[in-house]
């Protein structure tokens, strides 16, 4: 009996201070915070889950449908000699003699002026609740070649192979091909077949088209000969080529209405087209790149000269939920603080459980939301979540205050905190700059809020 007695006094006492004790009600309510960060890290963790199983179900699709897309040729190459000596001991004899081996290696001639135009049609595809963005690319192609130049490995005329040299062509994506592969050179057609010999270590990321052996009529061994080939590509993510034109002009025209462009060099000039989507061109030199026009024995991977354009979407509803749910600390600790201010101000008393309650409805908002957003648009799942938890603190409100005046300000400030959170997580380039003026502003209305709040109870 008497320990029955003492626990209801040392409640009594915790209830009396917790009512009086400013100090009191602050420690509680940052202890609230702190556990309540448990289930927000819990949500980002679901949301990681489930972005993760997006790019999964993404990967399938694209990969079903067709990859990115990576280019660069027609390249001319053509097979030389080249002789080496070697000294050997014959055991008979007992005499030394010198043996001549020829060795067939390969050179490789880049365009001299090189124009690429590419219209790619894009379409989503949908499984589940998961959307990827694919494309249609029809890419035309079109240049000269000069006179291939030996002297630079001081290598004769005799010495060349002319009459097996052929054309070749690197790129990704080889199941994405829906058309025959053929350059017309100097005016006759050129087929292609996959390289397989040419799959090894300097190849990691493109795969060898080769063509039939040229015509010696068809070598531009005297002048300047043109060629021209077209492609369609079933596609995903990117289109990007190589400049390895002396002169290379690059344009891509699509549908999509957010394009990235990407690569080391910028676009030279860039529109949107009357459907909303955008044309971007690009004029690059062989001065403006590190690799020279030609090449012996190798080609090298010159995939980091690539420029093209990224199909994204530029925030799913993944990214935005990340991006919400990292506001979360902001929203429960403002939410509270709104809470504190009132019940410092009016002498209402709330107890840790109602602030325990009005938490865990701030964070089954973003359960909602992503639930909601994985079957509907992002805004119609943030609309939904934020005036279901907002109606529920507001109604809760007034059971715990009494009248309207105080749960009518808390429906509105959330409303206001929540608007805010929208904005920010729609920005890309000014979301510190609007997050850091809002926090200003939020920071001077508490200053000034709580400036007659007597600070020495305790």
């Amino acid at each position: 009996m008497e320990e029955h007695q003492t626990n209801t006094n040392n409640n009594k006492k915790f209830s009396t201070w917790f009512k009086t004790s400013i100090t009191a009600r602050m420690l509680v309510m940052g202890l609230l915070v702190l556990l309540l960060m448990i289930p927000l890290k819990l949500i980002q963790e679901l949301i990681q889950e489930r972005e993760n199983r997006q790019i999964s179900v993404v990967n399938d699709i694209n990969h079903k449908w067709g990859n990115q897309i990576i280019m660069y040729g027609p390249i001319l190459k053509v097979p030389y000699k080249t002789f080496e000596e070697t000294s050997k001991f014959d055991k008979e004899t007992q005499k030394t003699f010198k043996e001549r081996r020829t060795i067939v290696k390969y050179a490789y001639f880049f365009p001299d002026q090189l124009d690429i135009a590419t219209d790619a049609e894009t379409s989503t595809k949908k499984r589940n609740n998961f959307e990827t963005a694919v494309f249609t690319a029809n890419i035309s192609a079109s240049g000269n070649f000069t006179a291939p130049d030996f002297s630079l490995k001081s290598i004769e005329d005799k010495n060349i192979i002319w009459e097996k040299a052929t054309l070749v062509i690197q790129t990704t994506n080889l199941k994405g091909l829906k058309s025959e592969v053929k350059v017309k050179l100097n005016g006759n057609d050129y087929s292609f077949e996959t390289n397989f010999s040419n799959k090894n270590k300097n190849y990691p990321y493109l795969d060898e088209l080769e063509s039939s052996y040229l015509s010696l009529n068809d070598i531009p061994t005297t002048k300047a000969h043109a060629f021209n080939f077209e492609l369609m590509y079933n596609g995903s993510e990117r289109v990007q080529f190589i400049p390895i034109g002396k002169v290379t002009n690059v344009m891509i025209k699509s549908d999509w209405k957010d394009p990235k462009h990407i690569g080391n060099f910028t676009t030279q000039s860039e529109r949107t087209t009357e459907n909303g989507g955008f044309e971007a061109n690009w004029k690059i030199l062989n001065t403006n790149r590190s690799f020279s026009q030609q090449f012996f024995k190798v080609l090298p991977n010159l995939t980091q000269y690539a420029v093209g354009t990224n199909f994204i979407f530029p925030l799913d509803e993944y990214q935005q939920s990340d991006r919400a749910a990292k506001y979360g600390f902001l929203v429960i600790g403002l939410t509270f603080l709104v809470f504190f201010l009132i019940q410092t101000l009016s002498k209402i008393h709330i107890h840790p459980f109602q602030y325990l309650m009005i938490g865990i409805a701030l964070v089954m908002f973003y359960t909602l939301l992503i639930s909601i957003s994985e079957h509907s648009s992002f805004l119609k799942a943030y609309l939904i979540a934020g005036i279901a938890v907002i109606v529920m603190i507001t109604l809760y409100s007034k059971s715990i205050l009494k009248n309207w005046k105080f749960p009518l300000f808390i429906g509105t400030a959330l409303s206001a905190l929540y608007s805010f959170i929208f904005v920010i997580i729609q920005m890309e380039n000014y979301a510190l700059l609007v997050g850091s003026i809002g926090l200003f502003m939020i920071l001077g209305i508490v200053m000034y809020v709580s400036r007659k709040i007597d600070w020495q109870q305790g």
